[in-house]
């Protein structure tokens, strides 16, 4: 059973999603917020498996929500995937850096929606979508440049990989592109996020951008 919180200051928003999460057999909802507080609270007292988390609500704004849940021990295995209205919202690159495993538009078709939050319960993340690309190439190439990212403790093949998997590509893409298993390709991407401590894929996506491996 994937647990899932549901956090939007629009009631009809929270509505949608709890009628659309309660019809499926293996999702439970675990509750619904409607301010950033009062979901980072919820959060660390129902430790759920994926958080819905509205981009722009009241009292805490979800990238401050998102920051303290991706930063309590607590809750490593909780994912968080961000909601937003529009396409190229301009936090959406700053949300994936700090540790969300992605997000979905609030017009998403419902399949996707499910498609998406079963997809995070299982430890991956959202760079399969052609948006999801266009976000990741347009604002991990913005001037204001952050920090450098250390790439000492990457062989050369593990470099290649990080830059693929900053492309959106995923294991069996990479696989096919360097002509390996995706057996193979999966190790290398595990053994990259571990050096770098990256929270899961996507953060190692945004990582991979930051540090020019993704030309």
């Amino acid at each position: 059973m994937i647990r899932v919180v549901v956090a939007d200051d629009q009631p009809l928003i929270r509505l949608g999603l709890k009628v659309l999460i309660e019809t499926e057999d293996d999702l439970e909802l675990a509750g619904e917020a409607e301010d950033g507080q009062a979901a980072l609270a919820l959060v660390r007292r129902t430790r759920p498996d994926v958080v819905l988390l509205d981009i722009r609500m009241p009292v805490l704004d979800g990238l401050a929500a998102l920051r303290a849940i991706t930063a309590d021990p607590a809750l490593t295995d909780t994912r968080v995937v961000m909601v937003t209205t529009f396409e190229l919202d301009e936090y959406v690159f700053e949300a994936l850096r700090n540790g969300a495993s992605g997000f979905v538009l609030k017009d998403t078709e419902p399949a996707d929606l499910l498609r998406a939050i079963r997809v995070v319960a299982a430890g991956e993340s959202l760079l399969s979508p052609t948006i999801t690309r266009r976000v990741i190439e347009t604002f991990a190439r913005r001037p204001a440049a952050p920090a450098a990212v250390d790439l000492t403790s990457l062989t050369v093949r593990e470099r290649e990989v990080m830059g693929l998997v900053g492309l959106g590509l995923s294991n069996d893409e990479i696989a096919a592109r360097l002509v390996i298993s995706p057996a193979t390709a999966r190790t290398h991407v595990s053994r990259v996020m571990v050096k770098l401590s990256a929270r899961d894929r996507a953060q190692l996506a945004v990582l991979a951008n930051q540090a020019g491996l993704a030309g």
